[in-house]
């Protein structure tokens, strides 16, 4: 292994220590951030560590395993150690591999919950049709994956599917897979409303946020407008006759976020600020992409929802993803939520271009 990778490797080592020793003081618990901060670190530190410690006692065994075949004359001892360098020669790469792709950059969104907002764009009523009709698909792979799924907030269409429905999926490392399919989604087929039997061709876009924390993403009280105003019916599940419903607006960044759903005018503003931290937090992420060289953009896409990233073809059964280039002649199985083939081809297109940046960097 390279010299610097194992001196990064040590550096990792001694700071899991140093937090283990820092969890354990009573002080640090007064200190509800700082804790949480420390344990993120933790966990993003703990399985390169332990892989690297079982490196280490691999490398170990065959210099011992070594030693003993240049001194030894006794034959078992010999065949023991001939027996113990085979085996740890042979577990020794397939660590080394591990590490190196457990070194990678990670995400530190990967793990959390999403908030999912789908909108029907162009192509009128058409485009509402579909935004349901992904809806739908994403709702069945969420069931799929024994993910829980809970509508936030709907306005239905009148022709069917929704102008804009949210809802939040949680379950085990939910973002790291669903965090592609943010950009415009384009359809081809021939609507209900078409009598001439034309094609038509429409988008909806999606955006994938992940869940942030108040820890997270802090917003102040007073950075805040918050209006309430009377369920419409026509996106809720009920009509109200109170004013349950919250639209909440930060100030600084002109972020908007409502709710008009929920049980409760509480439980419409918690929903509201959930989506409120989740779009800043989109925003600001954003922000840092277009700030950022452009030569280094992902080839998998920014998440930008204007980014048109596949198109879903009725006619000929036919669902490309532009952004890997990845064709699959099955679109009857996709709607019913069987996106994982485009799921693993943009995880391992994501891996591929993480592992060649590491490579330039080295040899810059």
């Amino acid at each position: 292994m390279n010299p610097k990778t194992i001196e990064a490797l040590e550096t990792m080592q001694k700071r899991l220590g140093q937090i283990n020793h820092d969890l354990q003081s009573e002080e640090l618990l007064k200190d509800i951030k700082k804790f949480t901060e420390l344990n993120k670190e933790r966990a993003s530190l703990e399985e390169v560590v332990e892989k690297f410690e079982q490196y280490q006692a691999v490398v170990k065994a065959i210099e011992e395993a070594k030693e003993i075949l240049g001194n030894e004359k006794d034959p078992e001892m010999v065949e023991l150690a001939k027996l113990e360098l085979e085996e740890n020669t042979a577990q020794l790469q397939p660590l080394i591999s591990l590490i190196e792709e457990l070194l990678l950059p990670k995400d530190p969104n990967d793990d959390k919950n999403v908030i999912v907002e789908i909108r029907g764009a162009a192509g009128g009523d058409e485009a509402n049709i579909f935004a349901g009709d992904l809806f739908r698909m994403y709702k069945l792979y969420a069931e799929e994956q024994n993910w829980k799924i809970t509508v936030l907030d709907a306005s239905l269409s009148e022709a069917g599917g929704y102008s804009q429905v949210s809802f939040m999926i949680k379950g085990e490392r939910v973002y790291s897979k669903l965090k592609f399919e943010s950009g415009a989604h384009r359809v081809q087929r021939v609507p209900k409303t078409e009598t001439k039997g034309r094609i038509q061709t429409s988008t909806a876009t999606v955006a994938v946020l992940p869940e942030m924390t108040d820890v997270e993403i802090e917003i102040k009280t007073a950075d805040l407008r918050i209006d309430t105003y009377r369920a419409s019916g026509a996106g809720g599940q009920h009509i109200n006759t109170t004013d349950s419903a919250v639209r909440i607006t930060h100030i600084p960044t002109g972020v908007v976020a409502a709710s008009q759903d929920g049980r409760s005018q509480h439980d419409n503003k918690d929903i509201a600020m959930t989506m409120l931290r989740a779009r800043i937090h989109e925003a600001e992420t954003l922000k840092q992409q277009a700030e950022a060289d452009a030569t280094r953009k992902s080839a998998v896409g920014t998440g930008a929802r204007s980014e048109k990233i596949r198109t879903y073809n009725y006619p000929q059964n036919r669902v490309t993803d532009h952004r890997v280039g990845l064709t699959l002649n099955k679109l009857d199985q996709v709607m019913e939520g069987k996106i994982d083939e485009f799921i693993t081809a943009l995880i391992n297109e994501e891996q591929r271009q993480k592992v060649a940046e590491q490579l330039n960097e080295s040899q810059a």
